[in-house]
């Protein structure tokens, strides 16, 4: 069995059948936002191998990249689950938080530090000012 995880409510719920390829702080000024926080944490792991039940509702945003990003919630509790990235279109990205168990995850990298809040100690893992790649 994978990964599981589900939102607040529990009207949306996935389950990841394969090994995470990254794990990553994103500092973006729009995870920042959606989040509600100083940053997300994001788990990408390859399209197809995560499973879904339910129908997130999806609003379409652009990333400081300039490209498209489809940030998927739950339209009656408001969680945000997943991304979908035109930067990384072969992934899927999990909110870290809808995890059921999160004691596994440890961040690879900081995406976006440029945008990051000057208090976040970042650590000894590495700082990207963009995407992981780019």
């Amino acid at each position: 069995m994978g990964q599981t995880g589900k939102c607040l409510c529990g009207a949306i719920s996935y389950e990841a059948q394969a090994e995470p390829l990254m794990t990553l702080t994103c500092h973006c000024k729009n995870c920042q936002r959606q989040a509600g926080s100083a940053l997300s944490v994001i788990v990408g792991y390859p399209k197809g191998t995560v499973a879904i039940e339910g129908s997130p509702k999806t609003y379409d945003d652009e990333g400081d990249s300039g490209h498209a990003v489809h940030r998927q919630f739950c339209d009656n509790c408001g969680s945000p689950l997943f991304t979908l990235a035109e930067s990384a279109p072969e992934m899927i990205f999990i909110k870290a938080g809808t995890f059921d168990d999160t004691s596994w995850l440890q961040p690879s990298a900081h995406c976006w530090t440029n945008s990051a809040q000057p208090w976040i100690e970042m650590g000894d893992i590495p700082q990207l000012e963009g995407n992981p790649g780019a």
